[in-house]
C-alpha cells in the first residue's frame, strides 16, 4: 500500500511507536494522528456512510483522508482500544498508543 503521506523533512525528530489497527507503526514525536496514519497508510478512515444494501445504489463517502484539517469537521475521528474517540488531526502520537480507524461495535446495555 503506497502512504499518501511522504516526509520531506524534519526527519531528527525522536521515534514514537504506537499500533493502528493491529499493525505496529512508527511517527515522529511532534506528529499528529493523522500524520502519523498517512504516512503509513493511503486512508485515514473509511466513512460511516458508506453506501448500503438497503440504500440506492449511489457510492458511499468511501475511504477518507479528512476534510478541514483543524479540528472543526468530524472527518478524522479515530478510535482508542478502550473506545474514546480522537480527531487525528489534532492529537499528538504518544508513545504506546493503540488506535483504530474503524467505529467500535455498540454495545447496549441488556435490561434483566
Amino acid at each position: 500500500m503506497t502512504a499518501r503521506f511522504r516526509r520531506l523533512v524534519e526527519t531528527d525528530r525522536p521515534e514514537v511507536s504506537l499500533t493502528i489497527d493491529g499493525v505496529g507503526v512508527t511517527a515522529l514525536l511532534g506528529d499528529t494522528l493523522m500524520v502519523a496514519i498517512l504516512t503509513n497508510g493511503d486512508a485515514l478512515r473509511t466513512s460511516e456512510f458508506a453506501a448500503s444494501e438497503l440504500a440506492a445504489p449511489q457510492p458511499g463517502d468511501g475511504r477518507r483522508a479528512g476534510f478541514c484539517l483543524m479540528g472543526a469537521c468530524q472527518d478524522c475521528w479515530v478510535w482508542t482500544a478502550s473506545g474514546a474517540r480522537l480527531r487525528a488531526c489534532s492529537t499528538p502520537v504518544e508513545n504506546g498508543m493503540d488506535i483504530s480507524t474503524h467505529q467500535p461495535e455498540a454495545t447496549w446495555a441488556t435490561v434483566k
